[in-house]
């Protein structure tokens, strides 16, 4: 009965976590008074993103947060009345990356510059089947001729990042945009690059970034392109061209993300939309309370998230160096966070 309630307690998922064989982790209930830095957070800041999204639950007690939420006149009040702070695997240091939404230049028809293509999903590509690789893809001119290109880009390294990141902007030479979202992939496994410099003597440990592995894929054409056909896993994209220019790209609950506010997590062992306090240490420390509003593939474990910076080269500068520990705490509503564990 003990495992049943704890496994309800976070909506099925820690069951999921444990059927793929990671196994039951460590839970602790904090105070709010053990979250360094809650008191100089911006609350208000962090209900509004949590209103963007909490709608879409489907489970009664997080939808009546979501409706008492509207009604609040102290967002700190609200969260500190209505959840506890659950940490999974404390014992665990936190990894913190970053991501952004790059803009691309880019042409609704190949032409100059524009030479490289966004396609959209072909419909023979099927979930869970493996399609041709990248190379396969890239050298064979596969979907070449068939209508499935979105825009032509003027660079081949951005293509790449993009697919990594998964959505973006391309900006075309009138000043408008074209807004693409990840649409499905090939089946094969994502291969990281940067390990794959190292394991080349190109690049030492410290030295792997995505701003050193664009300038190096630049210089080195020829090697580059052997470089990014190491990853065979080929991203393909939709446009989400009604989602306004001014707002972030659309999350994995289908809602635009907001910068440092929103963090992708791994679901195995956070909600998608509950509120996450992150203690992140490095250069630049941060202590903030954002909300669970995407996935990535590299994201996985209790204690890993991906922070949101932003659209735009600025953003992917600030976002490519982040790699720092720290932790990371779950607001869940009160009655599931203390049938997880006593309170600390």
């Amino acid at each position: 009965m003990i495992d049943a309630l704890r496994a309800l307690a976070l909506g099925g998922l820690l069951a999921m976590a444990g059927a793929a064989g990671a196994g039951e982790p460590e839970i602790s209930v904090l105070r709010f008074d053990q979250l360094n830095g809650w008191d100089e957070d911006d609350h208000e800041a962090a209900l509004k993103v949590f209103q963007n999204t909490c709608a879409d639950f489907d489970d009664p007690e997080w939808a009546s947060l979501c409706a008492l939420s509207q009604n609040q006149t102290n967002a700190r009040t609200f969260f500190e009345l209505f959840f506890r702070p659950v940490i999974i695997s404390p014992r665990e240091t936190a990894l913190f990356t970053g991501y952004f939404e790059p803009e691309l230049r880019g042409a609704k028809h190949r032409g100059g510059k524009y030479q490289f293509p966004l396609y959209r999903l072909p419909p023979e590509v099927k979930p869970g089947v493996q399609f041709a690789s990248r190379a396969e893809i890239e050298d064979q001119a596969l979907l070449a001729g068939r209508g499935l290109e979105i825009a032509w880009i003027d660079d081949a390294v951005d293509v790449f990042f993009l697919q990594v990141q998964g959505s973006g902007r391309v900006r075309l030479e009138d000043g408008s945009y074209i807004r693409v979202g990840y649409g499905g992939k090939n089946g094969h496994e994502y291969r990281s690059v940067g390990k794959e410099m190292i394991r080349r003597g190109i690049l030492g440990e410290h030295k792997v970034s995505a701003g050193n592995i664009q300038k190096w894929v630049r210089n080195n054409p020829v090697d580059g392109k052997d470089l990014l056909q190491h990853n065979p896993s080929y991203v393909f994209f939709r446009e989400v061209n009604q989602v306004p220019a001014h707002l972030g790209p659309l999350g994995a609950m289908n809602r635009s993300i907001t910068a440092m506010r929103s963090i992708a997590v791994d679901p195995a062992f956070t909600p998608l939309g509950a509120p996450v306090w992150i203690e992140k240490a490095g250069r630049n420390p941060l202590r903030r309370l954002m909300i669970a509003q995407d996935t990535g593939s590299a994201i996985k474990g209790p204690q890993r998230a991906d922070i949101f910076f932003g659209t735009g080269d600025d953003a992917g500068l600030e976002a490519g160096r982040i790699k720092d520990p720290g932790r990371m705490v779950v607001l869940l509503p009160i009655q599931r966070a203390y049938a997880l564990a006593p309170e600390g």
